[in-house]
Protein backbone atom coordinates (compact mmCIF):
# COMPACT_ATOMS: atom_id res chain seq x y z
CA UNK A 1 0.00 0.00 0.00
CA UNK A 2 1.81 3.52 -1.25
CA UNK A 3 0.29 5.86 1.93
CA UNK A 4 1.23 2.80 4.24
CA UNK A 5 5.09 2.66 2.48
CA UNK A 6 5.03 6.55 2.35
CA UNK A 7 4.46 6.93 6.21
CA UNK A 8 7.15 4.17 6.78
CA UNK A 9 9.57 6.03 4.79
CA UNK A 10 9.04 9.20 6.48
CA UNK A 11 9.32 7.78 9.79
CA UNK A 12 12.89 6.43 9.09
CA UNK A 13 13.96 9.92 7.95
CA UNK A 14 12.26 11.07 11.63
CA UNK A 15 14.10 8.27 12.89
CA UNK A 16 17.74 9.21 11.98
CA UNK A 17 16.84 12.87 13.17
CA UNK A 18 19.77 14.51 15.53
CA UNK A 19 16.96 16.16 18.14
CA UNK A 20 20.12 17.38 20.19
CA UNK A 21 21.30 19.15 17.31
CA UNK A 22 17.23 20.40 16.77
CA UNK A 23 17.80 22.00 20.36
CA UNK A 24 20.19 24.74 19.13
CA UNK A 25 19.56 25.14 15.60
CA UNK A 26 16.19 26.70 14.26
CA UNK A 27 17.34 25.62 10.77
CA UNK A 28 17.28 22.07 11.88
CA UNK A 29 15.03 22.50 14.43
CA UNK A 30 12.36 23.70 11.60
CA UNK A 31 13.39 20.73 9.08
CA UNK A 32 12.42 18.22 12.27
CA UNK A 33 9.49 19.73 12.90
CA UNK A 34 8.70 19.86 9.72
CA UNK A 35 9.34 15.70 9.12
CA UNK A 36 7.44 15.34 12.31
CA UNK A 37 4.02 17.00 10.68
CA UNK A 38 4.61 14.92 7.56
CA UNK A 39 4.91 12.02 8.93
CA UNK A 40 1.76 12.44 11.28
CA UNK A 41 0.13 13.32 8.12
CA UNK A 42 0.59 10.20 7.06
CA UNK A 43 0.41 7.93 9.39
CA UNK A 44 -3.11 8.88 10.03
CA UNK A 45 -4.12 8.87 6.36
CA UNK A 46 -2.12 5.51 6.37
CA UNK A 47 -4.41 4.06 9.21
CA UNK A 48 -7.57 5.59 7.37
CA UNK A 49 -6.43 3.46 4.44
CA UNK A 50 -6.02 0.11 6.64
CA UNK A 51 -9.58 0.95 7.89
CA UNK A 52 -11.04 1.13 4.95
CA UNK A 53 -9.58 -2.03 4.01
CA UNK A 54 -10.69 -3.73 6.64
CA UNK A 55 -14.58 -2.26 5.95
CA UNK A 56 -14.30 -0.16 9.43
CA UNK A 57 -17.72 2.02 9.29
CA UNK A 58 -16.92 5.21 9.30
CA UNK A 59 -13.58 5.21 8.09
CA UNK A 60 -14.68 6.71 4.09
CA UNK A 61 -14.70 10.09 5.71
CA UNK A 62 -13.35 11.85 8.79
CA UNK A 63 -11.29 14.25 11.07
CA UNK A 64 -7.56 13.02 11.99
CA UNK A 65 -8.74 12.86 15.68
CA UNK A 66 -11.84 10.71 14.16
CA UNK A 67 -9.83 8.41 11.97
CA UNK A 68 -7.51 7.88 14.91
CA UNK A 69 -10.40 6.95 17.44
CA UNK A 70 -12.23 4.85 15.06
CA UNK A 71 -8.57 2.98 14.68
CA UNK A 72 -8.58 3.12 18.56
CA UNK A 73 -11.85 1.55 19.39
CA UNK A 74 -11.07 -1.23 16.41
CA UNK A 75 -7.85 -2.15 17.67
CA UNK A 76 -5.31 -0.23 15.19
CA UNK A 77 -4.08 2.19 17.87
CA UNK A 78 -2.30 0.79 21.15
CA UNK A 79 -2.25 4.33 23.43
CA UNK A 80 -4.87 7.12 21.88
CA UNK A 81 -3.94 9.49 24.36
CA UNK A 82 0.13 9.23 23.12
CA UNK A 83 -1.67 10.29 18.98
CA UNK A 84 -4.05 12.62 20.33
CA UNK A 85 -1.17 14.27 21.86
CA UNK A 86 1.13 14.25 18.88
CA UNK A 87 -2.07 15.58 17.19
CA UNK A 88 -2.07 18.35 19.24
CA UNK A 89 1.74 19.17 18.79
CA UNK A 90 1.17 18.64 14.79
CA UNK A 91 -1.96 21.48 15.04
CA UNK A 92 0.54 23.36 17.48
CA UNK A 93 3.43 23.65 15.19
CA UNK A 94 0.98 23.59 12.20
CA UNK A 95 -1.08 26.80 12.96
CA UNK A 96 1.25 29.14 14.93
Amino acid sequence: MKKLDNFSNCLSVLKNADFKLAENNEIYRTGVIGQFNLTFELAWKALQEVLKLHGAAGAETGSPREILQLGYRLGFVNDSAVWLLMLKKRNTSVYI
